[in-house]
């Protein structure tokens, strides 16, 4: 029967702005952590504050925190340079098929407000409400797509303050939140109007049935292809989590490496690299078996094959079912 699956067209070659409502009603009832799903790294730096006034996080080395504070016009472009991973807004992220947004969520230190803002590096300046309000306007306009929002390393944050957040998450989204009792099949949760899948990264998940516990992060820590690879291939032998998880073909640069590359930056590296990481993305299998891979995300989604790519791995549950 492989010859049917053969005849239609690659996966790959769907709208990416609407890639899930245009799978094959074979795909419907798969669960959705078995599915391929294409993820956005650090998904809110695109708009990182540019402002000397911005502090830099709180996470930074402490080396780096003082030299900011005592050199910051020659420290500053440095930072921006290694911290900005996505240059496109979250509208434009979706678009191209982002289905996974890795959101690091923080309150700026001296702040009296309770504005909350996503971090790397430094703070941005939109603030979190401002964006999932554009989440949500993005989704009103693609009625079977589903997210998955994925809420982790709370900085500054309160008791208070989580609570806030968690107002702001139902304010936005209202019946569009999965609760936790779903059963996560595009074919549920279409009929079910439910359309965001909400991870939290704090204990709260566990007493708010509309928050998803924390999704597990493969992060190799490596600044070279074939490093990140290999740690991949150890980490698959040993099969993957029962639900939801990420593998990060993110690459992470020492102090070290940024100070023997002083003209590049975060985007050289990974555009030099985007070809192996790719190579081997497409080697993949979704599913639930041993060495099966369900989300995977990147920096800089939009400027390569990465999201056609991983869509296209859909194309392997097909021929298994046939």
């Amino acid at each position: 029967m492989s010859s049917s699956v053969e005849s239609e067209p690659s996966l790959g070659e769907l709208p990416m702005e609407s890639w899930m409502s245009h799978l094959p009603c074979a795909l419907w009832d798969t669960p959705l952590y078995q599915l391929a799903i294409p993820g956005s790294h650090n998904a809110i730096t695109y708009c990182l504050d540019m402002n000397d006034r911005s502090p830099v996080d709180l996470t930074q080395p402490d080396m780096l925190q003082k030299l900011d504070k005592y050199m910051k016009p020659l420290i500053r472009p440095f930072v921006y340079k290694w911290a900005v991973t996505q240059e496109f807004t979250i509208k434009q992220q979706l678009d191209c098929g982002v289905r996974y947004c890795d959101l690091r969520i923080a309150h700026r230190p001296n702040d009296s407000s309770t504005d909350l803002y996503f971090y790397h590096g430094v703070y941005t300046t939109l603030t979190v409400e401002t964006v999932l309000m554009e989440i949500r306007e993005w989704l009103d306009a693609h009625p079977r797509e589903v997210l998955i929002l994925s809420f982790s390393h709370f900085l500054g944050l309160s008791q208070e303050l989580h609570l806030l957040l968690l107002a702001t998450i139902r304010n936005v989204f209202t019946s569009k939140l999965c609760p936790k009792t779903e059963v996560l099949t595009l074919r549920n949760l279409w009929a079910l109007g439910h359309r965001v899948i909400v991870s939290y990264e704090h204990n709260l998940s566990s007493c708010h049935g509309e928050l998803w516990p924390h999704i597990p992060y493969w992060w190799a820590n490596k600044c070279r292809a074939e490093a990140l690879i290999e740690e991949f291939e150890h980490r698959k032998q040993h099969g993957r989590p029962g639900g939801f998880f990420v593998t990060g073909i993110n690459l992470t640069e020492d102090l070290k490496y940024i100070c023997t590359h002083p003209t590049e930056s975060l985007k050289d590296l990974v555009m030099s690299t985007y070809p192996a990481l790719l190579g081997w993305v497409k080697e993949q299998t979704p599913g639930s078996k041993v060495g099966s891979l369900n989300i995977i995300a990147g920096d800089f989604i939009t400027e390569s094959r990465f999201v056609p790519t991983v869509v296209t791995l859909n194309e392997k549950l097909l021929k298994c079912s046939s």
